[in-house]
Protein backbone atom coordinates (compact mmCIF):
# COMPACT_ATOMS: atom_id res chain seq x y z
CA UNK A 1 0.00 0.00 0.00
CA UNK A 2 1.20 3.41 -0.69
CA UNK A 3 2.21 5.50 1.79
CA UNK A 4 -0.19 8.74 0.54
CA UNK A 5 -2.93 5.64 1.01
CA UNK A 6 -1.59 4.61 4.06
CA UNK A 7 -1.77 8.05 5.83
CA UNK A 8 -5.25 9.10 3.97
CA UNK A 9 -6.56 6.32 5.62
CA UNK A 10 -5.41 6.81 9.15
CA UNK A 11 -6.82 10.16 8.76
CA UNK A 12 -9.98 8.99 8.18
CA UNK A 13 -10.15 6.85 11.00
CA UNK A 14 -8.07 9.28 13.43
CA UNK A 15 -11.32 11.92 12.25
CA UNK A 16 -14.24 9.46 13.06
CA UNK A 17 -12.61 8.09 16.19
CA UNK A 18 -12.90 12.34 17.32
CA UNK A 19 -16.69 12.66 15.53
CA UNK A 20 -17.35 9.19 17.39
CA UNK A 21 -15.72 10.87 20.72
CA UNK A 22 -17.09 14.24 20.53
CA UNK A 23 -20.78 12.74 20.21
CA UNK A 24 -20.65 10.83 23.10
CA UNK A 25 -19.23 12.96 25.05
CA UNK A 26 -22.59 15.47 24.41
CA UNK A 27 -25.37 13.11 23.88
CA UNK A 28 -28.00 13.90 26.35
CA UNK A 29 -29.36 10.28 25.50
CA UNK A 30 -26.41 8.01 26.58
CA UNK A 31 -26.17 5.47 29.77
CA UNK A 32 -23.25 6.46 31.64
CA UNK A 33 -21.72 3.15 33.67
CA UNK A 34 -22.18 3.26 37.76
CA UNK A 35 -22.27 1.62 40.72
CA UNK A 36 -25.32 1.82 43.07
CA UNK A 37 -26.17 1.09 47.06
CA UNK A 38 -29.04 1.46 48.87
CA UNK A 39 -30.01 3.28 52.13
CA UNK A 40 -29.10 0.21 54.50
CA UNK A 41 -30.32 1.25 57.97
CA UNK A 42 -34.27 2.81 56.86
CA UNK A 43 -37.61 1.00 55.34
CA UNK A 44 -38.67 0.45 51.90
CA UNK A 45 -38.58 4.05 50.91
CA UNK A 46 -36.34 6.87 50.68
CA UNK A 47 -35.26 9.00 53.80
CA UNK A 48 -37.53 11.76 55.65
CA UNK A 49 -34.01 13.80 56.73
CA UNK A 50 -32.53 14.52 52.51
CA UNK A 51 -30.64 17.40 52.18
CA UNK A 52 -32.97 17.86 49.13
CA UNK A 53 -35.27 19.76 51.76
CA UNK A 54 -38.00 17.60 50.82
CA UNK A 55 -39.14 16.27 54.37
CA UNK A 56 -41.32 12.97 54.79
CA UNK A 57 -42.66 14.03 51.47
CA UNK A 58 -39.38 12.78 49.99
CA UNK A 59 -39.62 9.63 51.30
CA UNK A 60 -42.41 8.42 49.08
CA UNK A 61 -41.71 10.72 46.51
CA UNK A 62 -42.27 9.20 42.77
CA UNK A 63 -43.96 5.77 44.96
CA UNK A 64 -40.64 5.32 47.08
CA UNK A 65 -38.25 5.15 43.92
CA UNK A 66 -36.10 7.78 45.20
CA UNK A 67 -32.03 7.94 45.47
CA UNK A 68 -29.46 9.66 47.27
CA UNK A 69 -26.62 11.30 44.25
CA UNK A 70 -23.24 12.07 45.24
CA UNK A 71 -21.63 13.88 42.19
CA UNK A 72 -24.97 14.61 40.25
CA UNK A 73 -26.26 16.28 43.84
CA UNK A 74 -24.71 19.77 42.15
CA UNK A 75 -24.85 21.80 45.12
CA UNK A 76 -28.90 20.66 45.27
CA UNK A 77 -29.12 21.91 41.54
CA UNK A 78 -29.77 18.24 40.91
CA UNK A 79 -32.57 17.62 43.36
CA UNK A 80 -35.62 16.45 41.73
CA UNK A 81 -34.61 15.35 38.76
CA UNK A 82 -34.69 12.07 37.20
CA UNK A 83 -32.96 9.11 36.04
CA UNK A 84 -33.50 6.04 34.05
CA UNK A 85 -31.01 3.03 35.00
CA UNK A 86 -30.06 0.01 32.93
CA UNK A 87 -27.85 -2.45 33.57
CA UNK A 88 -25.15 -5.24 31.26
CA UNK A 89 -26.28 -8.29 30.53
CA UNK A 90 -23.83 -11.12 31.12
CA UNK A 91 -23.32 -11.24 26.95
CA UNK A 92 -22.75 -7.59 26.72
CA UNK A 93 -26.09 -6.63 25.23
CA UNK A 94 -27.54 -3.54 27.06
CA UNK A 95 -31.09 -3.84 28.84
CA UNK A 96 -33.06 -1.44 30.30
CA UNK A 97 -32.24 -1.24 34.53
CA UNK A 98 -31.03 -4.25 34.66
CA UNK A 99 -27.58 -5.16 36.94
CA UNK A 100 -25.04 -6.80 35.67
CA UNK A 101 -25.90 -9.91 37.58
CA UNK A 102 -28.37 -11.60 34.83
CA UNK A 103 -29.62 -14.55 37.79
CA UNK A 104 -31.08 -12.13 40.16
CA UNK A 105 -31.66 -8.80 37.77
CA UNK A 106 -34.71 -8.23 35.99
CA UNK A 107 -35.67 -6.59 32.40
CA UNK A 108 -37.99 -3.94 33.51
CA UNK A 109 -36.90 -0.90 34.80
CA UNK A 110 -37.13 1.86 37.12
CA UNK A 111 -36.35 5.70 37.39
CA UNK A 112 -35.59 7.17 40.67
CA UNK A 113 -35.75 11.06 41.60
CA UNK A 114 -32.81 12.44 43.80
CA UNK A 115 -33.71 13.60 47.53
CA UNK A 116 -30.61 13.63 49.05
CA UNK A 117 -27.03 13.84 48.92
CA UNK A 118 -24.36 11.02 49.38
CA UNK A 119 -22.15 8.49 48.15
CA UNK A 120 -20.96 4.65 48.97
CA UNK A 121 -18.35 2.71 47.65
CA UNK A 122 -17.47 4.74 44.71
CA UNK A 123 -21.41 4.73 44.00
CA UNK A 124 -23.81 7.68 41.95
CA UNK A 125 -26.60 6.43 43.44
CA UNK A 126 -27.76 5.17 47.03
CA UNK A 127 -31.35 3.99 46.48
CA UNK A 128 -34.23 3.37 48.53
CA UNK A 129 -34.65 -0.38 49.54
CA UNK A 130 -37.81 -0.27 47.32
CA UNK A 131 -35.70 1.01 44.20
CA UNK A 132 -33.36 -1.13 44.94
CA UNK A 133 -35.19 -4.42 44.98
CA UNK A 134 -37.59 -3.71 42.32
CA UNK A 135 -34.04 -4.28 39.50
CA UNK A 136 -35.05 -8.13 40.85
CA UNK A 137 -37.14 -10.90 39.15
CA UNK A 138 -38.84 -12.19 42.37
CA UNK A 139 -38.67 -11.52 45.94
CA UNK A 140 -36.19 -14.17 46.66
CA UNK A 141 -34.07 -13.00 44.09
CA UNK A 142 -34.90 -8.77 45.70
CA UNK A 143 -33.28 -10.40 48.86
CA UNK A 144 -30.38 -11.70 47.40
CA UNK A 145 -29.71 -8.86 45.56
CA UNK A 146 -30.09 -6.39 48.65
CA UNK A 147 -27.38 -8.95 50.20
CA UNK A 148 -24.70 -7.71 47.35
CA UNK A 149 -25.11 -4.16 48.91
CA UNK A 150 -23.56 -2.50 45.56
CA UNK A 151 -24.64 -3.24 41.88
CA UNK A 152 -22.90 -1.95 38.38
CA UNK A 153 -25.19 0.40 36.42
CA UNK A 154 -25.86 2.58 33.79
CA UNK A 155 -28.11 5.42 33.45
CA UNK A 156 -29.21 8.45 32.05
CA UNK A 157 -31.34 11.65 32.96
CA UNK A 158 -34.73 11.72 31.47
CA UNK A 159 -38.00 13.52 31.88
CA UNK A 160 -39.74 13.80 35.37
CA UNK A 161 -43.63 13.13 34.88
CA UNK A 162 -46.52 13.36 37.34
CA UNK A 163 -49.33 12.72 35.93
CA UNK A 164 -52.27 15.23 37.26
CA UNK A 165 -49.92 16.79 40.05
CA UNK A 166 -48.91 20.29 38.89
CA UNK A 167 -45.77 22.12 40.83
CA UNK A 168 -46.10 22.85 44.52
CA UNK A 169 -44.35 25.28 46.67
CA UNK A 170 -44.44 24.35 50.61
CA UNK A 171 -43.75 26.74 53.18
CA UNK A 172 -40.88 27.11 55.69
CA UNK A 173 -42.25 26.64 59.25
CA UNK A 174 -40.63 29.51 59.89
CA UNK A 175 -41.79 31.55 57.55
CA UNK A 176 -42.81 35.13 58.92
CA UNK A 177 -44.15 38.46 57.17
CA UNK A 178 -42.08 40.89 56.78
CA UNK A 179 -38.55 38.87 58.47
CA UNK A 180 -38.41 36.10 56.38
CA UNK A 181 -39.97 33.61 53.84
CA UNK A 182 -38.89 29.82 52.28
CA UNK A 183 -40.30 27.63 50.59
CA UNK A 184 -39.04 24.05 48.73
CA UNK A 185 -40.35 22.93 45.54
CA UNK A 186 -42.36 19.88 44.97
CA UNK A 187 -43.01 17.82 41.57
CA UNK A 188 -40.26 19.24 39.60
CA UNK A 189 -41.38 18.24 35.74
CA UNK A 190 -39.33 17.87 32.49
CA UNK A 191 -35.39 17.14 32.53
CA UNK A 192 -34.18 20.57 32.87
CA UNK A 193 -33.12 22.23 36.43
CA UNK A 194 -34.32 25.03 38.22
CA UNK A 195 -31.37 27.55 38.53
CA UNK A 196 -33.55 30.83 39.79
CA UNK A 197 -36.51 31.73 41.71
CA UNK A 198 -37.91 35.18 41.88
CA UNK A 199 -40.95 36.51 44.13
CA UNK A 200 -42.71 39.77 42.46
CA UNK A 201 -45.17 41.82 43.53
CA UNK A 202 -48.65 41.61 41.49
CA UNK A 203 -49.19 45.18 42.07
CA UNK A 204 -46.01 47.13 40.86
CA UNK A 205 -44.12 44.57 39.26
CA UNK A 206 -40.82 44.37 41.37
CA UNK A 207 -38.87 41.40 42.08
CA UNK A 208 -36.18 40.28 44.46
CA UNK A 209 -34.19 36.87 43.52
CA UNK A 210 -34.18 34.49 46.18
CA UNK A 211 -31.36 32.84 47.67
CA UNK A 212 -31.19 28.72 47.25
CA UNK A 213 -30.45 28.11 50.83
CA UNK A 214 -29.73 24.13 49.90
CA UNK A 215 -31.48 21.40 47.98
CA UNK A 216 -34.79 22.89 46.57
CA UNK A 217 -34.94 25.37 49.40
CA UNK A 218 -35.33 28.65 48.38
CA UNK A 219 -35.38 31.76 50.38
CA UNK A 220 -35.45 35.51 51.32
CA UNK A 221 -35.23 37.90 53.68
CA UNK A 222 -37.91 40.95 53.76
CA UNK A 223 -40.02 39.53 51.35
CA UNK A 224 -42.83 41.07 49.00
CA UNK A 225 -45.71 42.14 50.45
CA UNK A 226 -48.98 41.80 48.61
CA UNK A 227 -50.18 38.31 46.96
CA UNK A 228 -47.00 36.98 44.90
CA UNK A 229 -45.92 36.03 41.48
CA UNK A 230 -43.70 33.17 40.89
CA UNK A 231 -40.78 32.38 38.09
CA UNK A 232 -38.77 29.79 37.80
CA UNK A 233 -35.80 29.83 35.58
CA UNK A 234 -35.23 26.39 33.97
CA UNK A 235 -32.09 25.85 32.62
CA UNK A 236 -30.98 23.05 30.26
CA UNK A 237 -27.90 21.05 29.28
CA UNK A 238 -27.25 22.70 26.16
CA UNK A 239 -27.59 26.09 28.35
CA UNK A 240 -30.56 27.42 26.58
CA UNK A 241 -33.03 29.20 29.82
CA UNK A 242 -36.96 29.86 29.77
CA UNK A 243 -38.39 31.65 32.63
CA UNK A 244 -42.12 29.79 33.83
CA UNK A 245 -45.07 31.86 35.41
CA UNK A 246 -47.42 30.01 37.08
CA UNK A 247 -51.14 30.80 37.30
CA UNK A 248 -51.46 30.57 40.50
CA UNK A 249 -50.15 33.34 42.81
CA UNK A 250 -48.85 32.93 46.29
CA UNK A 251 -51.91 34.62 48.50
CA UNK A 252 -51.58 37.58 50.07
CA UNK A 253 -52.63 36.05 53.51
CA UNK A 254 -50.02 33.49 53.23
CA UNK A 255 -49.72 30.84 56.08
CA UNK A 256 -46.17 29.42 57.31
CA UNK A 257 -46.33 25.23 56.27
CA UNK A 258 -48.86 25.47 53.86
CA UNK A 259 -48.43 24.15 50.01
CA UNK A 260 -49.73 26.14 47.71
CA UNK A 261 -50.83 24.61 44.27
CA UNK A 262 -48.94 26.66 41.04
CA UNK A 263 -51.29 25.77 38.48
CA UNK A 264 -48.62 24.84 36.00
CA UNK A 265 -46.98 21.74 34.69
CA UNK A 266 -43.89 21.60 32.79
CA UNK A 267 -41.95 19.79 30.44
CA UNK A 268 -39.02 21.59 29.18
Amino acid sequence: MAPSLRFLLFLSATLFSMQTLAEAATCSDCFIHSRAAYYPNSDENGTDTGRCGYGSFGATLNGGDVAAASDLYRDGVGCGACYQRRNTHHNGLLNQVRCTNSYYCTNNGVTIVITDQGSSDNTDFILSRRAFGRMAQTTDAAASLLALGVVDIEYRRVSCSYPYKNITIKLDENSNYPYYLGFVIWYQQGRSDITAVQLCETQNFVCKLLDRSYGSVWTTTSPPSGPLSLRMLFSDENGDETWVVPVNNIPNDWKAGQTYDTGVQVNL
